[in-house]
């Protein structure tokens, strides 16, 4: 992999907390509205820009993409991001707190370590950073828009890489240092710790030790890496003849984990009706394919604690219907684990389940089937069914990095609403401009 250090812009130590933010695409716009209330500092002005118009604006108006520029200086000529004045790589620390909501089951706290660095566009063109996800073409524009606007990358994509011992070292003894940023970010609890890499031996030994690596995996931010990719090859090519020895619009803003330290957690279905089928005959045509067991009689007492309703391993599926949790277990000959993508539960489910009894065949359009992220807790499921919303509930194993490393490496592409990684990066820590 070919990666480049670059002088970031960051906000002072002082002003993370009131710059940085959710990511652009984890919300929508009353969201963002209500979260920079009363804070013109707020990111969400720069990459939610139809936030600065009257509500119900269309965020795709040009005015909205101009605002956004508008914004990018006034946070610059203000001070309130200040452009470094060498080229670094940083580390950026991740930590799911045991003490706050967003613990997911977890006893103590875990933390993951990712290094910022420009990421190579024809790495990204020539599929050595490889994506398990299709993109939709009008959320690439949208962001290519974007990009193209700002001339820079606001928000860096989540990579994952095959984890060495080496990197391991080196950010170790980075992180012995005194952090730049350490805070804990509302609303969801998340410890953010981001140490700025200063030593130039180090810096040069990060990028020889990537050339090393033969491929990176788009953990999360599919379109945000086709975007970025797009305006690199756009700029590329309208500057060809000036034989520029990589150009920064030739590398976007990413942060690489070691795949050993990455959490995924369950992507969970609710949907709408039984297709016309009582709860009774649901359950008995479930059984050609799974072995179904009532797991209500088993519950603990306690308010809030779904653990004995928890899928237990690949191929055990979670129902709640009616009232009453069950346990779904495939059968043998129902799926093929030689297969990457027939072994996932997500293909189980969606094959023999959603299309098969309850004539769901396209999960990115129909209607009738919604998807809540495993962070929200097997109770968010509980509560759509029992308030009449939905009919039935469908909780999945999460599927494991070693599944999208083997998915990406054979060039498949995953199932829709797959793969929740959990804690989601933070915008605003450092921005990456495209001009030298």
């Amino acid at each position: 992999m070919k990666i480049k250090p670059f002088r970031g812009i960051r906000p002072p130590r002082e002003l993370v907390e009131q710059v940085s933010s959710r990511p652009y695409d984890v919300l929508n716009s009353e969201e963002a509205r209500a979260e920079a209330a009363g804070n013109e500092k707020s990111l969400y002005h720069i990459i939610k820009p139809e936030i600065n118009f009257a509500p119900g604006t269309d965020e795709h108006d040009p005015r909205v993409y101009a605002a956004a520029k508008e914004q990018f200086e006034k946070f610059k000529a203000q001070g309130w991001l200040v452009q470094d004045q060498e080229e670094k790589y940083y580390v950026y620390a991740q930590t799911i707190l045991s003490n706050q909501p967003s613990a997911i089951s977890s006893q103590t706290d875990k933390t993951q370590y990712g290094l910022v660095v420009g990421a190579w566009v024809d790495d990204y063109l020539e599929g050595r950073i490889k994506k398990h996800e299709l993109t939709r073409k009008d959320k690439e524009e949208d962001r290519m828009k974007h990009v193209r606007v700002l001339n820079a990358n606001m928000e860096p994509v989540f990579f994952a890489y095959p984890h060495r011992d080496d990197l391991d070292a080196i950010v170790a003894e980075v992180t012995k240092q005194t952090p730049e940023y350490d805070f804990v970010a509302a609303p969801e609890g998340f410890r953010h710790t981001f140490w700025v890499i200063n030593d130039q031996a180090t810096i040069e030994k990060i990028t020889a030790i990537f050339a090393e690596i033969p491929a990176m995996y788009i953990a999360d931010g599919h379109h945000r890496s086709a975007a970025a990719a797009g305006v690199g090859r756009e700029l590329k090519i309208k500057n060809e003849k000036l034989k520029i020895e990589d150009p920064e619009y030739e590398f976007f803003l990413a942060v690489c984990f070691p795949d050993n330290q990455l959490n995924i957690i369950d992507y969970n279905r609710v949907v709408k009706d039984l297709n016309g089928l009582s709860e009774e005959e649901f359950l008995k045509a479930l059984e050609e394919d799974f072995e179904v067991e009532n797991l209500s009689p088993t519950l603990s007492s306690r308010e809030g604690d779904f653990s004995a309703v928890k899928p237990k391993a690949l191929h055990n599926f979670s129902l709640y219907l009616g009232g009453k949790w069950y346990s779904l277990t495939a059968k043998e000959g129902r799926y093929d684990d030689h297969d990457p993508i027939g072994v996932l539960d997500v293909t189980i489910s969606s094959r023999l389940i959603l299309d098969k009894i309850l004539g769901i065949k396209d999960l990115r359009t129909d209607k009738r089937i919604d998807f809540v992220g495993g962070i929200r807790g097997l109770g968010e499921l509980k509560r759509r069914v029992d308030s009449g919303e939905m009919k039935m509930a469908l909780a999945l194993y999460p599927v494991t990095m070693q599944q999208i490393i083997d998915i990406a490496d054979s060039g498949n592409i995953m199932p829709p609403k797959t793969t929740w990684f959990e804690p989601k990066l933070r915008s605003g820590l450092v921005v990456h401009e495209l001009k030298d």
